[in-house]
């Protein structure tokens, strides 16, 4: 039991940190010297200058998704954390696990959105591509998701 609650804190964890590399880090779009993100467009050719990113309302709907992501996984955390320790024997932690299924769909929302609508930020061009911050939201989609449908599933022993 106590290795399937260390796997369980470990896939938590690990989506966690993929929730903040991918909200964080300039890496959504890719174009040679050119990156840009939910937060701000840089370029890094002979001087690193970096400007803040749109206001559009798709753009400020996927910052908030991904925020949301991270508050629900962070909250869901804390949670199955709560209830290890005041659930009664048998108990099953649909609460926890109800948070970390609303982290995922919140990425991947987000993700979704950024994926239709970022032509409209940046023209599209052969050189560009999805960096590796999209392709971490994408990722920690089904992990938020696996780990979330656990904790419903998991019930607590002695």
């Amino acid at each position: 039991m106590l290795l399937l609650l260390l796997g369980i804190i470990v896939l938590h964890v690990t989506v966690l940190v993929l929730f903040f590399v991918s909200t964080i880090v300039s890496q959504w779009l890719v174009n040679g010297e050119h990156t840009a993100d939910l937060w701000q467009n840089c370029t890094s050719g002979s001087v690193f200058h970096c400007l803040t990113s749109s206001t559009n309302e798709w753009l400020q709907s996927v910052q908030a998704m991904m925020i949301l992501s991270i508050i629900f996984s962070v909250l869901s955390l804390f949670l199955f954390f709560c209830q290890l320790f005041t659930l009664t024997k048998g108990g099953r932690f649909y609460i926890t696990g109800v948070f970390q299924i609303l982290a995922g769909l919140c990425v991947m929302s987000g993700a979704a959105i950024f994926t239709v609508r970022h032509t409209d930020w940046h023209q599209a061009s052969e050189n560009t591509s999805y960096g590796f911050a999209y392709i971490l939201a994408w990722l920690a989609f089904p992990l938020a998701l696996a780990s979330g449908i656990i904790y419903v599933i998991l019930r607590k022993r002695e």
